[in-house]
């Protein structure tokens, strides 16, 4: 049976994790959204990224369930330091106002699901594309 994938935040919530993930299909899908955390669903298509940015005023927490992918992080994009191949299970760990971008590798689309604390993205948040969380985060910037 297909999970709701919508914004539960900020009521009490129980989901399997890892079925949300792969069953999701958008870019990015806010699915709890509370006062000090965000949890968003993402599926990044071969040969796509999560886009290059910094989080001034947020963690981050990046677990992937499927795909294969390449982590990048530094003072800025020009100062790249940490560099990682990650593939299923494996979580990447983002200091608040470190540059970092996450690159898939392979044939098949990333699954991954993110923790931000505090939450980063307004509740209800779905993008089916990067494209239009491009566009989406313009507006709010």
């Amino acid at each position: 049976m297909a999970l709701d994938l919508k914004d539960y935040g900020n009521d009490p919530f129980v989901i399997n994790i890892d079925d949300a993930t792969l069953q999701n299909e958008d870019y990015r899908v806010a699915l709890w959204t509370g006062e000090e955390i965000q949890i968003t669903l993402m599926s990044i298509p071969p040969g796509g990224d999560i886009g290059g940015e910094v989080h001034e005023g947020h963690d981050q927490f990046l677990r992937l369930e499927a795909g294969h992918g390449k982590v990048i992080m530094g003072d800025s994009e020009d100062e790249i330091t940490f560099e990682k191949e990650v593939g299923p299970d494996e979580v990447i760990l983002i200091p608040k106002g470190k540059f970092h971008n996450v690159m898939t590798v392979g044939d098949e689309p990333m699954k991954l699901y993110s923790i931000y604390g505090p939450a980063h993205h307004p509740q209800g948040t779905r993008q089916a594309t990067k494209e239009i969380a491009m566009e989406e985060e313009s507006d709010h910037h």
